[in-house]
């Protein structure tokens, strides 16, 4: 029988390097483990590594072999093996895995304390360049934010919309998404609850009124807290105001450093 002749592994002669070449949204079932323990959730895979001028492609069938033969719980230690094997399988100097997944929490409403699930999305991302390895994690923390022009300016109300608040770290202990919540949960308007009775309803619309925030107030506030955290290197703060008495958002941005 003939071999079957390796055409990824041929000379390509255009002189051009590849930065990233893999899979992207590749979908399937993972345990993240967390603060608060064990999660099933579905994730959104995306493998790529560098490829040098000389190859003219890489081998696709080896990330689905690596991600497929992943059995353990994915944390922080893991997910850098992961990419350490497939720059590995893959022969390659550099190389970046991201997963991208819905992460739910159990809230209890701040007055009756009836409990329901809450969701933010997550991205945890790993790359190696020149030896160097970087972990980042990114969470998306929907929140309520009130205006405070509009309190002072009426004469009763304010206007309030739903803000999507998005954090990306990287540090040198493993952070837990949990904390990450948490601190931005703390400093908006009021949090969002997936289910609430009427004094609970009457509680974080009084909550939000007492506590007005312009989306520049939420970045900076939610950045202090990040710079406070010892755990925190580097950060990117983002909060996008879906306006309710305007056809358009309000959004801010903070870097560190």
């Amino acid at each position: 029988m003939n071999a079957i002749a390796d055409v990824q592994s041929s000379v390509d002669k255009r002189n051009m390097p590849i930065n990233q070449v893999g899979i992207k949204n590749f979908r399937l079932p993972v345990r993240i483990a967390s603060a608060d323990g064990i999660q099933h959730t579905v994730a959104e895979l995306t493998m790529t590594v560098a490829l040098p001028e000389e190859q003219k492609g890489t081998h696709m069938s080896r990330f689905i072999e690596l991600i497929q033969a992943q059995q353990d719980n994915i944390d922080g230690r893991v997910l850098r093996q992961l990419t350490e094997t497939m720059l590995h399988k893959l022969d390659a100097v550099a190389g970046k895995i991201s997963l991208s997944f819905p992460f739910f929490r159990q809230k209890q409403a701040p007055i009756s304390a009836i409990s329901s699930l809450m969701d933010y999305q997550v991205k945890l991302c790993a790359e190696i360049t020149d030896g160097s390895y970087v972990q980042t994690m990114q969470v998306m923390v929907p929140v309520t934010s009130l205006c405070p022009c509009s309190k002072e300016i009426s004469a009763y109300g304010a206007h309030n919309q739903r803000s999507h608040v998005t954090v990306t770290v990287s540090g040198q202990d493993e952070i837990q998404i949990e904390e990450i919540i948490n601190l931005i949960e703390q400093q908006a308007s009021c949090q969002l609850y997936a289910l609430l009775k009427r004094p609970d309803e009457k509680f974080v619309t009084e909550y939000a009124y007492d506590h007005p925030k312009f989306v520049e107030d939420m970045v900076r506030d939610v950045a202090t807290s990040l710079k406070n955290n010892n755990k925190v290197t580097s950060f990117t703060v983002e909060s996008e105001n879906f306006e309710s008495i305007h056809n358009h958002s309000a959004y801010a941005l903070i870097q560190y450093p």
